[in-house]
């Protein structure tokens, strides 16, 4: 799925995005989810519509970084 907002990463370089602690650290920051920049992220950076959506290696690195671990 690729999403309408230009801003947010491309989903298929998502994983890769969820192993750079700069980027999710980023997105933490100011507060704007890493896929579709929607306002309110969770501690992977990710909105709960983009979050929802994982599955595979992408719902593995989130987790990680849910249970305050990271990648």
């Amino acid at each position: 799925m690729e999403r309408l907002n230009g801003e947010g990463i491309p989903r298929r370089h998502l994983s890769l995005a969820l192993k750079d602690r700069k980027q999710v650290y980023t997105a933490r920051k100011i507060n704007s989810c890493l896929l579709c920049r929607r306002i309110g992220v969770n501690e992977a950076g990710l909105c709960e519509v983009c979050y929802a959506m994982l599955d595979g290696d992408e719902l593995r690195l989130a987790t990680l970084w849910l249970q305050g671990v990271g990648p």
